[in-house]
């Protein structure tokens, strides 16, 4: 067996069987050809299904000695999918990742802008900008109803139910779920359609999805991270954002006032409510505020 069959083998099984994303698929695809190109610097005869233990202890050794341990996870979490997948396909009885284990990890907060700071990016837009009111939408909807990157660039006109105030979003394994569309997020998507979309040359491949570039061309997640980031620096916003610090600020300000973490978890589309969770760790300053309050040893 090669490992370029394999791995294209397995590429394919994570999108059908496992209805994995197109970005996570590429990932695990990363994740297992770092692998080969180890080997081919070591002992490229070695095959997917002659692959031992030793050999993935000496690569991990190497990752060690290369990147960071949040990187280190990530590849040997791709290759014990890998080797799963071989197990599963009936190509190998059992998987040399076993036993393996990957470097312990701290979990990090995420960034998270105040509300006086989403402002502050939001007034830097220039709306006289060709493509002003969409960016502003942009925003407004990752704020808004707390999209992934990959959701808003894969938003379809379709999707956006004005009526009910509702976009219904396509996530992770394809897996759909209703949010509500932000009063603001509303208006900024409609003056965006009707003022601005309209007047762009949009190829028929694209007609039905929301953001588009100047050319009529769908938005890349790149095209998001660098708009952000550009506004950022425009508006002299001193922290280093992403997409994804509006959606962890959607979170953190819902759960800030008052919104339960179950609600919480169905509106980000999260499988875990572990994964929510994080956001309770966010709120210091109510945590600071309730000790103060509640403690017997606060009241001198």
């Amino acid at each position: 067996m090669l490992w370029k069959n394999a791995i294209e083998d397995f590429v394919l099984y994570l999108k059908i069987e496992r209805g994995v994303s197109e970005n996570t698929a590429e990932s695990y695809r990363l994740d297992v050809k770092d692998f080969v190109a180890f080997l081919s610097t070591h002992d490229d005869k070695i095959s997917p299904t002659g692959c031992d233990k030793s050999t993935i202890q000496a690569y991990i050794y190497h990752l060690s000695k290369t990147v960071k341990p949040r990187s280190q996870a990530r590849r040997i979490s791709g290759l014990k999918g890998f080797f799963n997948f071989l197990i599963f396909e009936g190509y190998r009885r059992d998987s040399p990742m076993d036993m393996i284990e990957s470097p312990k990890l701290g979990r990090k907060l995420p960034t998270v802008l105040a509300v006086g700071e989403i402002d502050q990016l939001l007034e830097s837009i220039d709306l006289s900008h060709p493509q002003g009111h969409r960016n502003i939408a942009i925003l407004e909807t990752l704020y808004g109803s707390g999209l992934r990157v990959s959701e808003l660039v894969n938003l379809k006109l379709s999707d956006l139910l004005f009526e009910e105030d509702l976009i219904l979003v396509t996530g992770k394994g394809n897996k759909q779920r209703l949010v509500p569309m932000g009063g603001y997020a509303k208006t900024r998507i409609e003056q965006y359609i009707e003022h601005d979309r309209v007047h762009l040359d949009i190829k028929a491949e694209f007609s039905d999805i929301v953001f588009l570039n100047r050319y009529g061309r769908q938005l890349t997640r790149a095209m998001i991270f660098t708009m952000i980031k550009n506004l950022a620096k425009d508006s002299g916003l001193k922290k280093s954002i992403s997409p994804h610090s509006f959606r962890h600020s959607f979170a953190t300000h819902l759960l800030e006032n008052g919104a339960d973490l179950r609600t919480i978890q169905m509106m980000m589309g999260h499988e875990s409510i572990t994964t929510t969770e994080v956001y309770t760790h966010l709120d210091s300053k109510k945590i600071t505020e309730s000790l103060l309050m509640y403690h017997p040893r606060n009241k001198a």
